[in-house]
């Protein structure tokens, strides 16, 4: 396979935390390539509203995403769109990194995947993905205007994009498996206040019906054992994110939760492979966090690479 780039450092990833370190590794003047799988800007672009960013009063995920990635570009930062996951390979002091038909080497690496939407995994979810289940109240809200629909979910994303598609639905019921919420008790007061939202707790989504699009759900009381079908236009699932280090699995240290393990300096088990953003371990997972985190694998990676440079 022929050599396509020799860059200083190469980020895997486009969010928040892959542009957050494409920003500092190309300010600090070192060649950094961004591989990215889909549009730049990670599960920020699906975010409706984003209110808590430090500086920014209120800014849409699109628009935050489209800044950071022109920042990255500004600074002289390469991006490449892929297809599927690299294979990365360890020589040491400089990483090999192949995507397709294309062969990539730095001196180190930045994993910046994040994780894609969790699936409930019942009867009838894949059949009607796209066909009335949606895990995306920014992509799709605007097609359920007027209509009744379920959000699945108790955190803080389930109550903010509950209160998002209220906008356009009739009526949003929000079914959670618990007798309580996982989320601030803003996001829950603005949830109750908002008189097209309805609840059913202690209850799950057992199965997903209907002909050529979804029709239905049948619900499962978790406190009598009940069932019952409820007739609905349209579901949307939020009950966290799966972290997309399956491609890593075999190069560097994983925890039970496929999540990786990274050190002060967020640096994985292989030395020169730094990691940032929500596929690492941690509680919080927050377009701030990332940014903070990605711009500490940023600075030790620039470390690290600066040192070799001088070396060779």
């Amino acid at each position: 396979m022929e050599q396509s780039g020799k860059y200083d450092v190469i980020v895997i990833g486009g969010g928040p935390a892959g542009l957050t370190a494409g920003i500092y590794l190309s300010r600090a003047r070192l060649s950094t390539l961004i591989l990215n799988i889909g549009v730049a800007g990670g599960q920020m672009i699906l975010t409706h509203e984003i209110a808590n960013y430090p500086g920014i009063e209120s800014i849409s995920g699109y628009k935050l995403a489209s800044t950071m990635k022109q920042q990255a570009l500004s600074f002289g930062a390469t991006i490449k769109t892929i297809s599927n996951p690299p294979q990365i390979i360890d020589k040491g002091d400089y990483k090999i990194v192949q995507a397709g038909e294309n062969s990539f080497s730095a001196h180190s690496v930045i994993l910046a995947t994040g994780g894609s939407p969790r699936m409930l995994g019942v009867m009838g979810e894949q059949q009607f993905k796209g066909l009335g289940i949606s895990y995306c109240a920014t992509c799709d809200g605007e097609f359920f205007t007027g209509k009744n629909i379920v959000v699945v979910g108790g955190g803080n994303s389930a109550l903010e994009e509950a209160v998002s598609l209220s906008r356009f639905a009739e009526t949003v019921t929000i079914v959670h498996q618990f007798d309580h919420f996982q989320a601030f008790p803003a996001y829950i007061d603005e949830a109750k206040n908002n008189p097209k939202i309805k609840f059913i707790m202690e209850t799950e989504i057992r199965e997903f019906a209907g002909s050529d699009k979804l029709e239905k759900v049948l619900l499962h009381n978790r406190k009598n054992d009940s069932e019952e079908w409820l007739n609905i236009d349209g579901a949307f699932i939020f009950i966290g994110y799966q972290p997309n280090n399956m491609f890593v699995k075999d190069l560097i240290t994983l925890n039970d939760r496929e999540e990786i393990i990274v050190n002060e300096d967020m640096e994985t088990s292989v030395k020169g492979i730094y990691a940032a953003g929500d596929n690492i371990a941690k509680k919080y997972r927050q377009v701030t966090t990332a940014v903070g985190e990605a711009t500490i694998a940023a600075l030790a990676a620039a470390a690290r690479t600066w040192e070799l440079k001088k070396k060779n």
